[in-house]
This record gives C-alpha cells, sequence and structure tokens, in this order.
C-alpha cells in the first residue's frame, strides 16, 4: 500500500548505517549460548566497563525517576578542567555521532560541499546526505582533502586514526592540514581512538587560543573508557560555534546515568591504562600471526585490525557459525577485508583458530 503522504524525498536513497551485529541475535540464529558468543565487531572494550563508573551507578540507581542535569554542568566541568579549556568550549551529544548530526544542522545544506576520505566513518557521508549536502570522497591523503576543497565546501572530516582502516597521520601531515584548510570550512577531527595512541597530536591549544574558530575535536566514552552502551560523546570548539551546536541539542540528550558514569570513568586511570597495554598485546598478537598466515594487514594505531581475507563476506559468516562475530567491511569498498576488534588474549587467540579454520 502506497503511503497516503510524501516523504522527505532525501530519505529514498539514503544509505541505512547497519552496526554491528548483537551478541543475543547471533546466538539466535547459530543456535549456540550467548554466554559463547564472542563480539570483536564494534571495537568495544573487551575488559568491559570501567569499574568505578559501575560502581557509581549501582550507587545512583534510586535517583533514576528524576530527570539528568540538562547542561552536563559538573562533567563539562571536569573535562573542562582536564583540557585546559573552559565550559563554554564543549558540548555533550549522545554518543559522538550525536555531535555530527549537530555539525549538519550548523553546517550543511543542499548546494554546500562536503570532504570526506575514500575510506572514512560511515555516518559522516549519510549525514551530510541526510542534509541535502553534495559528498565529495578523495583519496584518504591530506593534500588530496585540500586540493578538493571550493568555495562551496563546508565542511571536511578527518578522522585520527581513522576507522575502518586503524591508520594514523603523521602530525606534519595533520598540521599541514589545519594551516591549509580555508577559514570557511568547518573541519571536523574525530579522535575516537586517540586515548589508544601514545603521541597523540595535540589541537587543544588551538582551541584554547581561539584563533582557530574552525576546528570541533570530537571524542566519545564509548572506546577505552568501555562505556558505548551509555552513549555519551562530546565536542571541542570555539565559544561561539559551541553556542550554536547548543541551540541544536535537544534538552536532558545525556541522559542522568551517561553523566555519572562517564564522571567515574574519568578517574578510573587503571582501568585506561590496563586497557591500553592489553590492546598493544592484541595488536601485536594479530600482526605477528597474520604474519606467518602470509594474510594482508594494515598495521593499525587504534583498537582494531583491518585484514584481507578474501570474500570478506563469507569469511565472516563463516566465523560467525563459529560464535565469533567481527565485521565485513564490504560496505566501504573493501570486499576482501574484515576488521576485527581487539579482545582478550583468549578472544583473540579463539578468533585466529577460527579464522585459519574458516580459511
Amino acid at each position: 500500500m502506497a503511503l497516503p503522504f510524501e516523504l522527505n524525498p532525501v530519505l529514498k536513497d539514503l544509505p541505512v548505517y547497519v552496526p554491528g551485529r548483537p551478541i543475543e541475535e547471533v546466538a539466535r540464529e547459530v543456535g549456540l549460548p550467548a554466554d559463547e558468543i564472542i563480539k570483536i565487531a564494534s571495537n568495544e572494550n573487551p575488559l568491559g566497563p570501567s569499574p568505578m563508573a559501575m560502581a557509581a551507578l549501582q550507587e545512583l540507581l534510586p535517583k533514576l525517576h528524576l530527570y539528568p542535569d540538562g547542561n552536563a554542568f559538573y562533567l563539562r566541568k571536569k573535562l573542562a578542567s582536564i583540557h585546559g579549556v573552559e565550559p563554554g568550549n564543549l558540548v555533550f551529544g549522545n554518543g559522538s555521532n550525536e555531535i555530527i548530526e549537530f555539525v549538519g544542522h550548523a553546517f550543511m545544506r543542499p548546494g554546500v560541499d562536503v570532504i570526506v576520505s575514500q575510506y572514512s566513518f560511515a555516518i559522516y557521508p549519510i549525514m551530510a546526505k541526510l542534509f541535502g549536502a553534495n559528498v565529495i570522497t578523495v583519496p584518504a591523503k591530506e593534500k588530496a582533502m585540500v586540493k578538493a576543497i571550493t568555495p562551496n565546501t563546508r565542511v571536511m572530516f578527518v578522522a585520527t586514526p581513522n576507522n575502518p582502516t586503524g591508520t594514523l597521520s603523521s602530525k606534519g601531515e595533520l598540521a599541514d592540514l589545519v594551516n591549509q584548510v580555508p577559514p570557511h570550512v568547518m573541519l571536523v577531527v574525530d579522535e575516537a581512538y586517540i586515548e589508544f595512541l601514545k603521541d597523540p597530536v595535540d589541537f587543544l591549544p588551538l582551541i584554547r587560543r581561539g584563533d582557530f574558530p574552525n576546528i570541533i575535536l570530537m571524542r566519545t566514552f564509548s572506546k577505552i573508557f568501555g562505556l558505548a552502551g551509555l552513549r555519551v560523546g562530546y565536542g571541542i570548539g570555539h565559544p561561539e560555534v559551541i553556542a550554536a551546536l547548543e541551540k541544536i541539542r535537544q534538552p536532558f540528550n545525556l541522559n542522568l546515568p551517561a553523566q555519572v558514569g562517564a564522571m567515574a570513568a574519568l578517574d578510573d586511570i587503571d582501568h585506561v591504562m590496563r586497557t591500553r597495554a592489553l590492546n598493544q598485546a592484541g595488536l601485536e598478537f594479530y600482526e605477528l600471526a597474520f604474519h606467518k598466515l602470509n594474510l594482508e594487514f594494515i598495521p593499525s594505531a587504534a583498537n582494531f585490525i583491518l585484514v584481507k581475507v578474501g570474500d570478506g563476506q563469507k569469511v565472516f559468516l563463516g566465523l560467525q557459525k563459529l560464535g565469533i562475530i567481527t565485521r565485513p567491511m564490504g560496505g566501504y569498498g573493501l570486499g576482501e577485508w574484515l576488521r576485527i576488534s581487539v579482545g582478550t588474549g583468549a578472544e583473540n587467540q579463539r578468533c585466529l583458530e577460527a579464522l585459519k579454520q574458516v580459511l
């Protein structure tokens, strides 16, 4: 039956983001108990949530009848202190995905160009198309991105490290990019995996000085802090830009458990350090194993690794039957590749043995 009303025509050809499959759904499908399924598909923390965050959430339960602080005052104040910025430099989102949507509302519309790299997070082009903007996809090189800028360009997305490839631009390349992007282009730097880097590029001084109002940094509590289920992301930028994004933000978009859990996780240094060490060991494990198996892979600076397996979808399905959820890359134009999130030592070993079996 045809609908008796007209939908927004943009929706007709808008791609749908497909997240990693949930454990319970796969367990039902393959006929295995849920506790025998391992999910290494969505770059989640294999150690689980921050223990300090879990303790704080337990204490919070009797207060769940109350609305959250609509301005996330205490979390805002704490993060501002940690990053050496003012509270007015911060905006919070229901995950960093919502920050991308804020940028869409503020800067994208029909007739403007949005630049993304060839293998970038799928939400960037989806959001641009949702707002009717033109998506300009260029090779994943900073010089190519700068050359693609036109008078109609309004937004450029750069991830460091990049998802799904795990690649990391050098400090020099990123510095050149920042200096070459003209003032009329909003440079959105996605730093979702920055806590995994030993010596990351620090863009915060540019924010503190206020002389680069066309830069927004995006960060998240979903990765190293292990709070993906709470959906806490934030943007850091010039106060006038942040004030504009605050007009777009819905009231109470950051719920009470999210604020309390994030506050506690910021103090859980031990959890962060253990996660970082486990991740480094996992990357080294996979790189050595792939060398031995003569499998091409991309060295990663994040908490996942991209490996060439032939028919990525077929290998994904074969691993799934064995109770292992990975991420096929066909949707990114990388049909021969599989993205594997770093798990615990036991999960990595089980994944490797299953991969050998499927291949």
